[in-house]
């Protein structure tokens, strides 16, 4: 994966979140509009990944950006699916906690900013994950 390809995965996953935001902050129509702690954990994580992958990219860190690629694509659909409270979230909470934990696991090779706080969201992640997963 290039830069170019890291970001428009990240511009759309950023998208994606932004309509699940949207979907969130609606008011309290039946529901909708309670605090989420699972997809604010989420929404965090696909934020901080893409910070870490544009650096990784730069910096030749493949093994890291690869993880924290594949932790983005997975975040952005947990709070999609965590937004909506589907029926879905508890198995893909499970696959998520998975991922999070080896993208912190990576980026927690790496002492620069970008990778901590990634690492740091991946673990707030798990543990909102580990909460809902089945």
């Amino acid at each position: 994966m290039n830069r170019r390809d890291a970001m428009i995965s990240g511009a759309a996953l950023m998208a994606m979140s932004t309509s699940a935001v949207a979907q969130t902050n609606h008011g309290n129509h039946n529901g909708v509009g309670i605090a989420n702690p699972l997809f604010d954990a989420a929404s965090n994580c696909v934020k901080a990944g893409l910070v870490c992958v544009d650096h990784c990219l730069q910096m030749s860190l493949t093994a890291c950006a690869r993880a924290s690629d594949q932790m983005f694509a997975t975040c952005g659909t947990l709070a999609k699916l965590a937004s909506a409270r589907s029926p879905y979230l508890p198995a893909m909470a499970k696959v998520a906690l998975a991922v999070c934990q080896d993208c912190e696991t990576e980026c927690r090779k790496h002492a620069d900013p970008a990778c901590k706080a990634c690492a740091e969201a991946c673990q707030a992640c798990a543990v909102e994950c580990q909460k809902v997963a089945a």
